[in-house]
């Protein structure tokens, strides 16, 4: 099979890991920086060049799209797709996922577990977010953010109502989120690979910090999960509509509340926690579903 990862360098660890995974199976494999990539859009005989390079001949992409780049990397990914090159994760399903207010809303319409979250435009709403979502200490997160940057803790009410009228200053839009103090600064990341978690950790923030991110400090760990987190897991995916997906859990009283779900979820910690061949993973279930054409848009949104 000849697959091709889009990706900005092989140097990166996941986009590596699947390189040599896939070579290690027999395939011709190569790494795309998608951002060099420009695009013919026609009727007919849609067509993808990399420089002078027509890229064709390719069964099969795995999308590495950078956050800073969701809007271009998902239009190369739908163009491939036009081709009839199977995508590992469709582009509607990565732009789903990098909205953070849209995922959360399909999410919630499906009936997944949340943070319970707001959101608004108008300044004097204000002290109605603060209230709905149980009051401070409450989280407040950039749309935009990523790997933990953007998201703040507020403490009190007056530090959160000057970290959003300083983030509105900024014409950013933000959502107000409960804060599960019960977690203690941990969460889960459930790899899900098709309809199965494949793999977990615990990710543990460091001493005086609340956000686990392993960008931000944070250290890894392997962890069971129960029934409830792997259903939880799964099912956030699946309304994603993700094949591949990292899905953020927070264990609240109430049982696993989904934070967030990855649509280029990072191979180093999983892998590194857990001792198990996620890439691996990943290229088997390529060749397993890969075909010609079969590209579809799950879920709705």
């Amino acid at each position: 099979m000849n697959i091709a990862i889009l990706s900005r360098s092989r140097g990166l660890y996941s986009t590596n890991r699947l390189f040599v995974a896939a070579r290690e199976r027999g395939h011709d494999v190569r790494v795309i920086d998608y951002t060099k990539c420009h695009m013919e859009i026609t009727s007919n005989n849609p067509a993808i060049y990399l420089g002078d390079e027509k890229l064709d001949g390719i069964n099969a992409i795995i999308p590495r799209i950078g956050a800073s780049h969701t809007f271009f990397g998902c239009a190369v990914v739908r163009q491939f797709e036009m081709m009839g090159v199977y995508p590992l994760n469709e582009s509607v399903a990565i732009s789903r996922s990098r909205d953070k207010l849209r995922s959360l809303q399909l999410l919630a319409r499906k009936g997944v577990d949340l943070p319970v979250t707001g959101f608004a435009h108008d300044p004097r709403a204000t002290n109605h977010l603060i209230k709905k979502v149980g009051g401070a200490p409450m989280v407040i997160k950039l749309l935009e953010g990523t790997q933990g940057v953007g998201v703040v803790l507020a403490e009190t009410k007056k530090a959160a109502e000057s970290v959003i009228e300083a983030f509105r200053g900024m014409n950013a839009n933000i959502l107000a989120q409960e804060f599960i103090a019960e977690a203690g600064g941990a969460d889960i990341r459930c790899f899900v690979v098709g309809n199965k978690v494949v793999a977990a950790m615990k990710r543990q923030a460091k001493e005086g910090e609340f956000r686990s991110n392993l960008h931000q400090g944070g250290s890894a760990s392997l962890v069971k999960i129960t029934p409830a987190e792997r259903a939880a897991a799964v099912k956030a995916a699946k309304v994603m509509g993700l094949n591949v997906a990292g899905v953020d859990l927070l264990q609240a009283e109430r049982g696993p509340v989904v934070l967030e779900v990855n649509s280029s979820p990072g191979l180093e910690g999983i892998e590194t926690s857990t001792g198990k061949d996620i890439a691996g993973m990943i290229i088997e279930f390529i060749e397993k579903n890969a075909r010609e054409g079969r590209t579809r848009t799950r879920g709705k949104g």
